[in-house]
């Protein structure tokens, strides 16, 4: 018997076989090595690519594990695997993580901002760090033992997915699908920056609900400190409380003195809220700037009356008022403090309800209160008859025909409700870090160019789409940069095109003509693409979408979705509550093989999972069992020199045996049908009962009892340890995918000739 058995299993010998199996070229599909033929079938997944901006947590090892058992079960059934991996730069995301850097070192991005050539220095200090934690997370994912292909390892910036989205971009332009225009957007005053709908958090609050006096007429609001830029009372058009008023200019006594406003009527307007009337702030209000480009020709237009910096700004329309400028430069907490109280004197207030409950939106990242703004973004239509039938509708249809399935199922609603309600989506970030949106604008009527306001409409600019900047004098270049989800919604296909260095490309892409045989024509549409469900919406449906609307073909067959992984109280994991875990201090304590079970049984699709301790422990606890089957097994035999692929037939074989060989096989074409059907938790569980409870607690202790009693005759004994001989072999693969390095550690260790690797035994 191999000395090494003589010893416990060390799960610390898990670094040096990862790096035997990264140097064997055997996770590349490309390459065909000594005996390992590789078959005609493809299967691929597309790495989502962990941000580039600080460690692994828990729900990247979810990810991993979960696309690990598919890339190593494939492999060993013969297809070519491409399990393609990659980092992504998450420009907002990474931006803030940075400026919390920053705020420790005594400075901030603005300080920085200010200084000659400062956004180039900015970006290229948060591009050192992502390069820093991009080696370190790449090292991550190797001890969690992903076989993936790190030949092919691609990020988010490198030019040549620059260069694809650039081309994405000026196509959506070409054909009319992305337009910059003025809307309200979610703006955050803490990072100066808008967000898209999706990365907008709400949280149930309780705030005053003021019900103030507009002439004859009492509305109520909670935003008191917007008054100053209503630009019209709206009613509900059916609401008889109003129908003498509607249409008609009212007197308002008001902190800045008497004023008129106009009473509309608009179906908008709930009448069982408040009064039924409300006031229009279309500068402050998403629900109110709608409102406005319906009765533009009737009221007038958003007046900005809160900065960027969440302050009260009046000067433009109230320099000269007093009563009013004392506001100027508040915030805005203290701005409506103040007002309620001076509005109260004034008996402009009719009632206050102290405990109005509303949904607030919040920065999803720093927890802000967010400030609609009307400004001027770039946008992707999806919500006039070109944009829902070019890029909306093909991708509806892609799911409801099964050309890409969703597991579970229940999801597929989900998107589905998401997909028919969609808006125009914003892809404008106001940040340094990300991909320069490529736009440039020119002055074509008087005016000096630092004079420009934005937009800029067609009347009095040019507008030149490209990344290089045009010839000729008076061109600026847009500084905002692409939303990262812009960018990354390329990811199938653009990570393919890269790294099959094709960069002048007209989809759709066909096979005709002399182009040599490369990974996009060989990999695309993609097989699976695994990631939690919370970025459905964020991830899924726009690389749906795009890569549909760009290729003509689906991105990925199949998408399946993991749940969340929770701590033991079921609270969801997070800095701010002290409970996340470090994946990587279990693998050390544990082994990536325990916490890689750990994370698949009991884990259903699209359903969270509850982290503990004692289950990766337990986990721990069946490697050594593996580790001390093999080592029984083999010190019962003088076996040697087996030849793959090892045959049943044996004639020293007994009958009863032989259904015992029929069952370890049952159990392992049982296995690869449920990792086959996305069920790993049943296929993980099945594989570790099997192992425990039947190999080792009752074929073993059976064959134990024949090979220790001295009366057994020479033929049951030599039939036992065969026996058990190949169904470790067995039990080694189909426990492979799940456990992958123990298993190659005993596997390294059996008396098989010409022995490569586990990783591309044959399954079968």
């Amino acid at each position: 018997m191999n000395p090494d058995f003589l010893k416990p299993y060390d799960h610390s010998q898990e670094k040096e076989i990862y790096t035997r199996w990264e140097q064997s070229g055997y996770f590349s599909p490309q390459k065909s090595i000594g005996n390992w033929k590789l078959g005609t079938e493809n299967f691929s997944i597309i790495m989502p690519p962990p941000n580039a901006n600080g460690s692994l947590h828990v729900g990247h090892a979810v990810m991993v594990a979960i696309e690990d058992v598919l890339i190593r079960y494939w492999r060993m059934r013969g297809k070519k695997t491409l399990w393609l991996p990659g980092a992504d730069h998450a420009g907002f995301e990474t931006q803030v993580v940075f400026e919390k850097k920053l705020e420790k070192e005594g400075t901030s991005r603005f300080e920085i901002l200010q200084k000659e050539n400062g956004r180039e220095e900015l970006y290229k200090r948060i591009w050192d760090f992502t390069q820093e934690n991009k080696a370190h997370m790449e090292h991550q994912v190797r001890q969690l033992g992903a076989s993936c292909d790190w030949s092919k390892e691609t990020f988010t910036l490198d030019k040549r997915i620059i260069d694809v989205v650039y081309d994405t971009f000026q196509q959506l332009y070409a054909d009319g699908l992305v337009y910059r225009g003025k809307k309200a957007v979610n703006w955050c005053p803490k990072h100066q920056t808008t967000l898209s709908d999706l990365e907008v958090r709400y949280e149930e609050r309780e705030d005053p609900l003021y019900y103030v006096k507009y002439g004859p007429i009492t509305l109520a609001t909670v935003r008191l400190e917007t008054k100053f830029g209503d630009t019209a009372i709206a009613v509900h058009p059916t609401d008889a409380r109003y129908k003498d008023v509607i249409g008609k200019e009212i007197e308002v006594e008001a902190i800045a003195g008497k004023t008129k406003i106009k009473v509309i009527a608009d179906e908008h307007v709930d009448s069982a809220f408040g009064t039924g009337a409300v006031k229009v702030t279309p500068a402050h209000d998403a629900d109110d700037f709608a409102i406005w480009l319906r009765h533009k020709d009737e009221i007038e237009g958003p007046k900005e009356i809160i900065d960027a910096w969440g302050r009260m700004s009046l000067k433009q329309y109230f320099g000269k008022n007093a009563e009013v400028m004392k506001y100027d430069g508040l915030k805005i907490a203290e701005a409506r403090k103040q007002i309620a109280h001076d509005m109260q004197e004034k008996g402009l207030i009719e009632k206050v309800d102290e405990h109005y409950k509303h949904n607030v939106a919040l920065c999803y990242k720093c927890g802000s209160v967010l400030e609609p703004r009307v400004l001027a973004q770039w946008f992707v239509d999806l919500t006039t008859s070109k944009g829902q039938e070019k890029i909306v509708q093909p991708a509806i249809d892609a799911v409801k025909s099964k050309q890409i399935k969703i597991i579970p199922e229940f999801q597929e609603k989900i998107f589905l409700h998401w997909m028919e309600n969609i808006r125009d989506w914003n892809i404008s970030r106001q940040i340094v870090w990300g991909i320069p949106i490529p736009a440039w604008f020119r002055e074509t009527k008087a005016g000096a160019i630092s004079n420009f306001q934005f937009p800029i409409s067609n009347e009095n600019a040019e507008i030149h789409i490209g990344k290089e900047k045009p010839q000729g004098e008076g061109w600026v270049q847009e500084t905002d940069v692409f939303d990262t989800w812009f960018s990354s919604g390329q990811w199938p296909y653009a990570t393919l095109l890269a790294q099959s260095g094709i960069s002048n490309f007209q989809f759709p892409i066909s096979n005709e003509g002399n182009r040599d045989k490369n990974l996009f024509d060989e990999f695309y549409p993609t097989s699976v693409m695994e990631t939690a469900y919370d970025i459905l919406f964020f991830w899924v449906a726009r690389m749906i979408m795009l890569g549909l609307y760009r290729t003509g073909k689906v991105p990925f067959e199949t998408v399946y979705l993991h749940g969340l992984v929770r701590d033991k109280d079921k609270q969801k994991m997070s800095k701010s509550k002290g409970n996340v875990v470090d994946p990587l201090g279990i693998v050390e304590q544990y082994g990536a093989d325990a916490l890689r079970m750990a994370l698949i049984v009991g884990n259903s699709a699209g359903q969270d999972v509850t982290f503990a301790e004692e289950k990766i422990k337990g986990y721990r606890n069946f490697s050594n069992k593996l580790w001390n089957i093999a080592r029984f097994v083999l010190a019962q035999n003088s076996i040697s020199n087996f030849q793959f692929p090892i045959s049943s037939e044996f004639s020293s074989i007994l009958s009863e045996d032989k259904k015992i060989l029929e069952r370890a096989k049952g159990v392992k074409q049982q296995v690869g049908e449920y990792i086959e059907n996305y069920r790993f938790s049943q296929a993980a569980e099945i594989a570790y009962h099997y192992v425990w409870h039947e190999f080792a607690d009752k074929i073993i202790e059976e064959k134990k009892k024949i090979l220790q009693d001295t009366n057994e005759n020479k033929e049951q004994k030599e039939s036992a340890k065969i026996v058990l001989y190949l169904l470790l072999v067995e039990s080694l693969k189909i426990l492979h995918p799940f456990m992958p390095f123990v298993t190659e550690a005993i596997y390294q260790r059996l008396p098989i000739k010409n022995k490569d690797s586990l990783i591309i035994e044959s399954w079968e």
